[in-house]
């Protein structure tokens, strides 16, 4: 505050004070992130701010990081320098003067998911297929995605950042915050297994079931009822592990010993599973997809989550013959998030199965270098700003 005098009047001027705050910012692709002290965000209309307490590293960061401008062009990464970090969880800080049901002190998950909040999709709850549909600190799915990034720029790996109240997900005293930078992924899963309909009495082919979106499929589909799950991966070590989950529902089986179809077919009288969730992730091979996919009985649904970036030839009279639905689903709404956290309040899902290595802010480059070398999905990398 300054003392200005004008026409012999003594007036009073605010002056803003720019706080400052640490951030991890990428400069360029295939360069290291650099800590920097950047502008603290403000909370204003109906925005929060929300001191990050841990953000969730994913498996696919290192290739958002230095290949996705070549690998997919079409999906804008944020403007640089950018601060990334898709999966935040913390304490809100600071509310703006139109939000009403959040405020600051409250513990919660920051949904990533963006869009332009007024089209038909966005109202009706479905904001995947907004025309602006955006990950807040990763990647976008689309040139509007840049209009998005100007309104919100900065993702998780901060000591505090700016989101929507759209997207605050109140989290429960015994979920802690590392545990809570799993809602995005355990999320996905959970919103694909809501898409199959009801599970109770029914079987699940499930494809990559030991990376991070397979073993939450594999906890959701058992808290939800499923009768059996086939579950699919390479590593026979993991697959025993993922089995201990529920050793009567669980079947297991390495892609390395066989076709899954031939598998599935062989515990079900030929028939196949109704269902089947595909967990591959982008650089995987899309035939190990296809074969999973033939162990599908006749009117079954398969609904891709993993985002395996290839193309797949396969027999499209198949698709047609066999009445098969072939659906893709992209992350949570912001109200999954908040059916996942009763969940785990009510103890239906118990997250304690799931370990978590955790990193300081000035470790974000050797954490990168991690990701991938832990449990498998087991496993949680948490950056701590």
């Amino acid at each position: 505050m300054s003392i200005k005098v004008s026409g012999g009047m003594v007036c009073w001027e605010e002056q803003a004070v720019t706080i400052m705050m640490r951030a991890a910012r990428l400069h360029a692709v295939n360069e290291p992130m650099r800590v920097e002290e950047v502008e603290k965000p403000v909370a204003a209309g109906t925005d929060v701010v929300v001191e990050v307490k841990a953000c969730g590293m994913v498996p696919n960061l290192a290739n958002v990081l230095n290949n996705w401008e070549t690998w997919y062009p079409h999906q804008p990464l944020p403007p640089k320098p950018a601060i990334f970090g898709l999966d935040p969880a913390g304490i809100v800080h600071q509310v703006g003067d139109q939000v009403v049901a959040i405020k600051p002190g409250d513990r919660v998950y920051v949904n990533p998911l963006r869009s332009c909040g007024a089209c038909h999709a966005c109202v009706s709850g479905q904001q995947a297929k907004c025309g602006h549909f955006t990950f807040n600190g990763y990647f976008g799915f689309n040139q509007n995605s840049l209009e998005i990034f100007k309104r919100y720029p900065g993702g998780g790996f901060a000591q505090f950042m700016r989101a929507p109240q759209n997207a605050i997900v109140k989290i429960p005293d015994n979920m802690t915050f590392p545990q809570a930078t799993r809602v995005g992924y355990l999320g996905t899963a959970y919103s694909a297994l809501k898409k199959l309909g009801g599970l109770t009495g029914k079987s699940l082919i499930i494809n990559g079931a030991t990376g991070t979106l397979g073993v939450g499929a594999v906890m959701f589909a058992l808290a939800m009822g499923i009768s059996k799950v086939y579950a699919v991966a390479r590593g026979k070590p993991l697959l025993e592990r993922l089995k201990q989950l529920d050793p009567k529902r669980i079947e297991i089986f390495s892609s390395t010993e066989g076709k899954v179809v031939d598998w599935v077919q062989s515990l079900t009288g030929g028939v196949g599973a109704d269902f089947m969730l595909d967990c591959l992730g982008a650089v995987a091979d899309v035939n190990a997809m296809k074969d999973a996919m033939m162990g599908v009985k006749r009117g079954g649904r398969i609904i891709n989550i993993g985002g395996t970036g290839s193309d797949m030839l396969f027999n499209t009279k198949w698709w047609m013959d066999n009445s098969m639905d072939l659906t893709g689903s992209a992350w949570l709404t912001t109200a999954e998030g908040m059916e996942i956290s009763d969940m785990v309040q009510s103890g239906t899902i118990d997250l304690s199965v799931l370990e978590v290595r955790t990193f300081p802010l000035d470790q974000i480059n050797e954490a990168i270098n991690w990701v991938t070398s832990g449990n498998g999905g087991f496993t949680s990398y948490v950056l701590e700003p």
